[in-house]
């Protein structure tokens, strides 16, 4: 019955050729369809290029087709981001919005100024030395009576300041009064002896009280001067004084100086009758004018600056000697008209070199290419550029750090390595705890750049980076932390960010290391992460770059 089924349903001539279609069409799948794989493949080697690179995150002149472990440091292997638009320059570092916005990459359009320099400069107020009198005896003898008693007290000219028993004095009066019984005889014998008597700064009405009341007077009254605020008091009730003992030293503080610290990098921008505001701690958010009277033509060899003396008036009394004060000077360039400039965080330094990252137009992520530039004089907050960029241009000015490591990680063109390339330097880090940096979100490094061969191996040492923390208030305290840096066999560039305390140096390691030049920057007065500064160097520093609490 089956068998009968079977043969009625071959027999069907149309259910036939059915079949033998499907069974050619999966035959020709079988033996067409390999070929065809293959073809595609070996067509696409755009595809075969496309494969991911493998580099090392701290050695980035490591490139492998594989993942896996650094040859030089054991580190697992990153993959390198590649590609990009076509009409990118191949030296460029593209990064998307979201790299941009996570390394906080700021960037601001290249513009024509008026260069001028604020010079801030940090003092303390002092008494006029003009203003300044010694109040003492004219005569030799014992204080009887101090009227004024402490210092700081307020006195008035003509006020008694104190009464001296002297018996030469005595003898003087006892012969002024035998003289005045004789003195139409006598006339000459008379005016000998009120002359005698003021000798002793007696005055016509004291020697003429005296002869009126026919009575010597035990005790003579020393009056002041002047107008003023007791300084100092230098004598008590009972003390023996001889002729010309200094009794009180006071001063008129209607008018007072304000003594300012100008280090030699300072004084160029600073001239005589310049105008200067000046604030005072004690009165927050308000400012004071005077004028520029004096600049020290002598610079003090132990502090390395120039007084620098703005009179005030002071009728009101608000300036009190001793005061700090911080005083800011704005002086335009001389020679300079309208000029480029920068934001100071834009420029990457390198003691030869400087280097900015200018955006390159067209592109619809950012795009940043590397250019050195050549510095002018330098403002608080900026520089003045003399070649390298035109009007217009758009700069990175916040995350330049950040931008410079990925163009280091990707073999470009940075700071460090202006020519760019995988295997042109390497990175051997050593790590130094305390340390940080403004732009990036890792800890400090001391970065070790050696030429390396094809292999990635390094073979000789080349320039050092590092970075720590040095303490400091002022830009006197950046010009000393630079100045001692740089002074360091071996030390070939540093920066002080007085923001972030921190110090860049790059140094070179077969001639010195960190551990010398935080032992100088201490010895020089500014406390770091291993070294404290002595004492008597601290205290020797002017008042504004004291930073300890």
């Amino acid at each position: 019955m089956k068998k009968n089924k079977l043969t009625g349903i071959i027999a069907n001539r149309y259910l036939s050729f059915t079949i033998i279609l499907l069974a050619g069409i999966f035959i020709g799948w079988l033996v067409f369809h390999p070929s065809k794989v293959k073809t595609e493949t070996n067509g696409s080697p755009a595809e075969e290029s496309a494969a991911t690179i493998w580099t090392c995150s701290m050695h980035p002149q490591i490139r492998m087709e594989e993942p896996g472990k650094c040859p030089i440091c054991a580190m697992d292997l990153i993959p390198l981001v590649q590609g990009g638009s076509a009409s990118i320059d191949p030296d460029a570092i593209q990064m998307t919005e979201e790299a941009a916005m996570l390394a906080r990459v700021e960037t601001t359009v290249v513009s024509r100024h008026k260069p001028t320099r604020e010079v801030r400069l940090y003092g303390k107020v002092q008494v006029d030395e003009r203003q300044l009198q010694n109040q003492v005896s004219h005569l030799s003898g014992r204080i009887e009576q101090l009227y004024a008693s402490f210092t700081g007290e307020t006195i008035e000219m003509g006020q008694t300041l104190a009464r001296i028993y002297s018996p030469e004095v005595i003898t003087a009066q006892q012969e002024l009064l035998e003289a005045a019984k004789t003195k139409s005889i006598q006339p000459a014998i008379y005016e000998a002896a009120k002359e005698k008597l003021r000798q002793w700064k007696l005055t016509d009405e004291q020697i003429a009280a005296i002869e009126t009341s026919g009575t010597v007077q035990p005790t003579l009254e020393i009056v002041s001067n002047t107008t003023g605020v007791v300084m100092e008091r230098l004598v008590n009730e009972g003390d023996y004084v001889s002729r010309g003992t200094i009794l009180h030293r006071i001063a008129d503080l209607s008018k007072v100086w304000v003594m300012f610290d100008a280090y030699e990098s300072d004084l160029q921008f600073l001239r005589k009758n310049d105008k200067m505001k000046f604030m005072l701690k004690a009165y927050p958010g308000t400012e004071f004018t005077g004028t520029i009277a004096f600049i020290d033509p002598v610079i003090d060899p132990v502090t390395r600056v120039a007084k620098v003396r703005v009179e005030a008036d002071n009728r009101s009394e608000r300036l009190k000697p001793e005061m700090f004060a911080t005083g800011v000077v704005q002086s335009a360039l001389s020679g300079y008209g309208n000029e480029l400039v920068i934001p100071r965080s834009a420029v990457l330094w390198t003691g030869v070199r400087s280097v900015v990252y200018v955006k390159q137009p067209g592109s619809d992520e950012p795009v940043f290419r590397m250019r050195e530039v050549t510095l002018g004089p330098s403002l608080i907050d900026g520089w003045v550029i003399k070649a390298g960029l035109t009007e217009g241009e758009v700069i990175v000015t916040n995350g330049t750090f950040s931008v410079d490591a990925a163009a280091q990680l990707e073999g470009k063109p940075s700071m460090m390595n202006p020519s760019g390339g995988a295997a042109s330097a390497g990175h051997d880090h050593e790590t130094m705890s305390g340390t940080g940096s403004a732009d990036m979100d890792t800890e400090g490094a001391d970065h070790d750049h050696g030429t390396t061969a094809t292999t990635g191996f390094k073979q000789a040492a080349g320039t050092s980076h590092a970075e720590f923390r040095v303490e400091g208030s002022c830009e006197m305290c950046k010009d000393r932390i630079e100045t001692t840096a740089r002074s360091v066999h071996g030390i070939k560039s540093a920066e002080w960010n007085i923001d972030t305390k921190q110090l860049h140096i790059s140094y070179d390691k077969e001639h010195t290391n960190i551990d010398a030049v935080k032992k100088a920057i201490a010895e020089a007065g500014h406390d770091n992460d291993k070294y404290r500064a002595p004492d008597s160097t601290y205290n020797s520093l002017p008042a504004c770059c004291l930073y300890r609490e």
